[in-house]
């Protein structure tokens, strides 16, 4: 047997005070450091969820979670680190981390359920380039909103918010927009739609009865962002007179954060209230632990360097009794 298999679980990153969030959004715009209004508008966002965002800790306790439950299946035989787009540690520093404490091959997953090239694809070929600098293979798992246990825990979380709202309630699915000039041939908005679908179903919706899919929280630049997004949605809802609420499923994160905390629980539903609406949003994932095991045993199976790893992981095999 090989050394031990390195995971990296990857993530957007978040400043972890107030006094980090400059250089924070500075490394976004890429050297560039934001205009008073920006800061100030961002700041402000932070207060308005409690002073900072809660990414860093629900980050954290998934990544345990991932490791806790590759430990319990299979003792010594990964390694869990963190690397993160945009704060420390970043990616190059999760794959360091790990090289030096003994992995001989790396596995990357973004807790992001859902593959596009601009997203997701970033974070694998960053990580990807960090690993061939150390002579390590990497490999990526693209996506995971096809895991049974995500459709599960949403569609429960979609039921029990429905079963507190108003009869006419129509479900919106969001997930974060992007520039329509990468979505091009980009298999981000069927996955999405494909999500969608499987959440409806499992909460006993019928197909495309009482639901749809839009978008949120798009860069504010000047070229086009796929739409429409959920707060025109609102508008046009409640203009049909059509609905008493409206249920939000922002499907496309994982973690409660600011464009949770803030686009949705605060900025949707005071656009929602002020248009006659009662806006309910189910829970997200966090660090749900069936949900959590499901993508540890998909992180094992996507594992290169032990072939008994990735077939107890396909299989269900307990490694105990696994074939040799």
């Amino acid at each position: 047997m090989s050394g031990p298999v390195g995971v990296l679980v990857m993530a957007y990153g978040t400043p972890s005070s107030v006094s980090e969030i400059e250089p924070y959004y500075t490394h976004i715009r890429r050297g560039r450091p934001p205009e008073p209004h920006q800061l100030a508008d961002l700041i402000a966002r932070y207060e308005a969820i409690g002073g900072i965002s809660p990414l860093a800790a629900r980050t954290e306790a998934q990544r345990s979670a991932i490791a806790a439950a590759l430990e319990a299946r299979w003792p010594g035989r990964f390694l869990v680190g963190l690397g993160q787009k945009h704060a420390a540690p970043f990616i190059e520093d999760g794959v360091a981390a790990l090289v030096d404490a003994g992995a001989t091959s790396i596995v990357g997953v973004v807790l992001a359920p859902h593959f596009s090239g601009f997203s997701v694809g970033q974070y694998h070929a960053r990580g990807a380039a960090a690993a061939a600098e150390r002579d390590v293979p990497f490999d990526g798992v693209d996506h995971w909103y096809d895991l049974p246990e995500f459709v599960a825990h949403q569609g429960a979380a979609l039921r029990a918010t429905l079963a507190e709202m108003p009869e006419r309630t129509k479900v919106v699915f969001t997930a974060h927009s992007l520039p329509e000039r990468v979505l091009v041939g980009d298999p981000y908005p069927d996955q999405l739609f494909a999500s969608a679908g499987a959440i409806a179903g499992a909460a006993g919706l019928g197909r495309w009865a009482g639901w749809g899919v839009a978008w949120q929280s798009a860069g504010r630049t000047p070229e086009p962002w796929r739409g429409p997004d959920i707060l025109q949605v609102i508008d046009d809802l409640a203009a049909t007179g059509r609905a008493d609420g409206i249920v939000v499923v922002p499907h496309g994160f994982t973690s409660d954060h600011l464009e949770v905390l803030y686009d949705v629980d605060i900025e949707a539903r005071t656009r929602a209230a002020a248009l006659g609406l009662q806006l309910g949003r189910p829970a997200v994932v966090n660090a749900d632990q069936t949900v959590m095991a499901a993508l540890a045993a998909r992180v094992a199976a996507t594992a290169r360097d032990d072939a008994s790893i990735a077939g107890d992981a396909a299989t269900g095999t307990d490694p105990g009794g696994a074939p040799r």
